[in-house]
């Protein structure tokens, strides 16, 4: 099931959806992020005639820094023992298509593929014997957008990755990866600048939903990038960054 947010000439509000082929099968207005694998289509739409949003609006971004090991070399850093986690704005996502735009403020700018953990459902203190995924909606692609310079200068990283458009999402929700083991490949101009494959991270991806999971509570709809493997680069006016993710597809943003 590839799930979405769209707006639509029909519609008042943005409305969740699933894509099947040439069409979208429209959610009812108000059916929550928990409740829709089992919900039921109200009406379908041609995908030509929508436009996607980011397919999250979540309450937090829980994002893992320094989950690659090259990518943490190529910026002068060692391994963390354990995740090390940063909060980025919420009001900094946007969806695929949209444009990232450049602050006065920074003279360096970066992109960061990843692969996004959209959670499905309530979690706090998983216990041993569930499994982490249990409580995975799906799954997208994330650009974790970085003003680099001042990431340095200020040490920590909210500044530096909370300007406006710095979270491009999308263009989907995937049920049905494997997130141990997926491609993740960024480029630039068409350019390839990132690749290589989540098996290669540091901490996976159950581990890191559990271990989140022990320090916050997780609500349905929010968000965790895993880490950006080595490769980033900076960006300029009028460059187009792609991600795409193995079984997802791509999140495509122009940069102003």
């Amino acid at each position: 099931m590839k799930l979405c947010r769209v707006t639509h000439a029909s519609l008042e509000q943005p409305r969740f959806g699933s894509i099947e082929g040439g069409s979208v099968h429209l959610f009812e207005a108000g059916v929550s992020l928990d409740a829709l694998p089992k919900s039921q289509s109200s009406h379908t739409v041609s995908l030509e005639e929508v436009t996607l949003l980011a397919p999250v609006t979540p309450s937090k971004i829980v994002c893992v820094g320094r989950n690659y090991l090259e990518h943490a070399a190529e910026l002068g850093n060692k391994m963390p023992d354990e995740p090390l986690l940063f909060l980025k704005a919420p009001s900094s996502v946007i969806g695929d298509g949209d444009t990232i735009e450049l602050p006065r403020q920074s003279e360096r700018v970066e992109h960061e593929g990843e692969l996004g953990v959209v959670i499905g459902r309530r979690a706090r203190h998983i216990a041993a014997h569930e499994n982490p995924l249990s409580y995975v909606l799906g799954y997208t692609c994330v650009n974790d957008v970085t003003a680099r310079d001042l990431q340095r200068k200020d040490v920590q990283f909210t500044r530096a990755k909370s300007f406006d458009t710095f979270c491009p999402v999308g263009p989907v929700i995937v049920r049905d990866i494997n997130p141990l083991d997926a491609e993740v490949t960024t480029t630039l101009n068409g350019e390839i600048r990132q690749r290589a494959r989540t098996s290669t991270m540091a901490f996976s991806v159950p581990f890191l939903i559990r271990y989140i999971a022990d320090i916050m509570t997780l609500y349905p709809g929010d968000l965790i990038a895993t880490g950006t493997p080595a490769g980033v680069s900076p960006m300029k006016q009028g460059d187009v960054v792609e991600v795409e993710i193995e079984g997802i597809g791509v999140l495509r943003n122009s940069v102003n």
